[in-house]
């Protein structure tokens, strides 16, 4: 693997407090979730070990973890693949994730602040800014802030636990969408509707325009996968 592996560190917090099979886990799901190891792509063992630094038993502890939670399929005797993005799962996956953001909207108009608005607000800017110098890797991790940003604000763990167990499907399927879809002038627009309901305090209205923004950017990218399989 020719990615340096300090760089997929750098984007994991405090990397180095957890023991080794932890470490493991956490980087090899950043680098499934961000593309670095790439769909339907298969990886040895000993390739692994070798990139991690690490001897077998904490990488296959790692490697059990992540197929118990759909990211790989373990091959035995060699190593593992990285599960492709299939369309008909993540139809499944977006009806989930519809309703969990349309619930946190919600929630999140009734608790957010007016500094949390200003800061919902500002990456809005960024994202415009984003977009303005073309740089829709950077769009992509602001949406993805924006939308955390909310969830943390409904202030319900069990929502965000949740959510969770479905988001890195999600996100990879974003990221290798993402140069394939139309730009993301009518995100921004929703994401500016979502607040101005958030402003006016209307709960229904936040969780009625986050689920339709969520349908139509789904069907964007479902679009794209549909036409590769």
């Amino acid at each position: 693997m020719d990615f340096p592996l300090y760089k997929i560190k750098e984007n994991i917090d405090h990397i180095e407090d957890y023991k080794l099979p932890q470490q493991a886990y956490l980087i090899l799901k950043s680098a499934i979730r961000d593309l670095i190891l790439s769909p339907g792509s298969m990886f040895l063992e000993r390739e692994i070990t070798a990139f991690l630094e690490m001897s077998r038993t904490p990488v296959r502890e790692a490697f059990v973890r992540l197929e118990t939670e759909g990211l790989i399929r373990l091959v035995p005797r060699k190593g593992f693949v990285v599960e492709p993005i299939r369309p008909e799962d993540l139809q499944e996956i977006y009806r989930v994730i519809v309703a969990l953001d349309g619930i946190a909207a919600e929630a999140a108009t009734q608790h957010a602040t007016d500094k949390d608005i200003q800061q919902l607000q500002n990456m809005i800017d960024e994202q415009v800014q984003a977009l303005e110098n073309k740089d829709l890797d950077g769009w992509s991790k602001l949406d993805d802030l924006f939308h955390r940003r909310i969830l943390n604000l409904a202030s319900n763990q069990r929502l965000s636990n949740t959510y969770e167990t479905f988001d890195d499907q999600c996100h990879r399927a974003r990221l290798y969408t993402i140069h394939q879809r139309p730009l993301p002038t009518h995100s921004i627009q929703e994401h500016k509707a979502i607040v101005a309901c958030m402003i006016a305090k209307n709960e229904q209205a936040a969780k009625y325009v986050m689920q339709e923004h969520r349908n139509r950017s789904h069907t964007e990218i479902l679009n794209v996968l549909r036409k590769e399989n």
